[in-house]
């Protein structure tokens, strides 16, 4: 209870934490923030990791002389992009061994095809728009790899939504973070960018479930 009041703490003060890591470990302050970015995306268990809200606080770190604005691009988007990279191929390779195809009872081969059909047609955006859904980019490069998604066509847009996403709310943070609004508004800033996101996921899925369900 302890490790996640905690971690409760360090998602919404992410911009404390960091200033005081950086004031005490100066440039190593990179290396962490690579390993979260990487775990965040690239490990299916670990999808309550700050992600946005990280990103905002660092444009905000870089925005005010605390951290190189390229290198933290630099470093993130390759984090983001190894790290999708990561978790389609754990789904690739254990995906199938989990369900043991189909000898289990576990495994569905027609929702294995749609879900495989699905990818290959939608896979793409997908991927890209995930990336600014927190829980959702944990796993959609995961079902992409059990869902078989041709590599090629996921590293295309996991390239293309690894930089949109790191270089868009750097980027933004960089600009606005050191507004003095903003600053005093921070934690509700944090807040609005985890519930925001997921109560739009939520809807979409309540929707598309009302949509698909047979008429009365």
């Amino acid at each position: 209870m302890e490790h996640l009041m905690l971690l409760g703490d360090f998602i919404l003060h992410v911009d404390r934490y960091l200033e005081t890591f950086v004031a005490n470990y100066g440039n190593w302050v990179y290396a962490l923030l690579f390993l979260i970015i990487f775990v965040e995306t690239g490990v299916v268990v670990m999808p309550f990791l700050p992600g946005d809200s990280l990103l905002f606080v660092v444009g905000a770190m870089c925005g005010v002389g605390l951290m190189s604005y390229p290198v933290a691009v630099g470093l993130l988007i390759a984090a983001a992009i190894l790290g999708n990279q990561s978790n389609y191929t754990i789904g690739h390779y254990f995906g199938p061994r989990v369900f043991q195809w189909e000898n289990s009872r576990f495994f569905n081969k027609r929702a294995f095809e749609q879900a495989h059909a699905f990818y290959e047609k939608y896979g793409g955006i997908t991927i890209v728009l995930a990336r600014f859904m927190p829980f959702l980019r944990t796993f959609a490069p995961f079902v992409a790899g059990v869902a078989r998604m041709t590599r090629s066509k996921f590293t295309l847009y996991d390239v293309t939504g690894g930089i949109l996403w790191v270089g868009g709310i750097v980027t933004a943070g960089y600009f606005f973070g050191s507004i003095p609004w903003v600053k005093a508004n921070l934690e509700k800033i944090i807040w609005a960018m985890i519930l925001v996101p997921g109560v739009l996921v939520l809807f979409g899925a309540w929707k598309a479930r009302r949509k698909a369900a047979p008429a009365a």
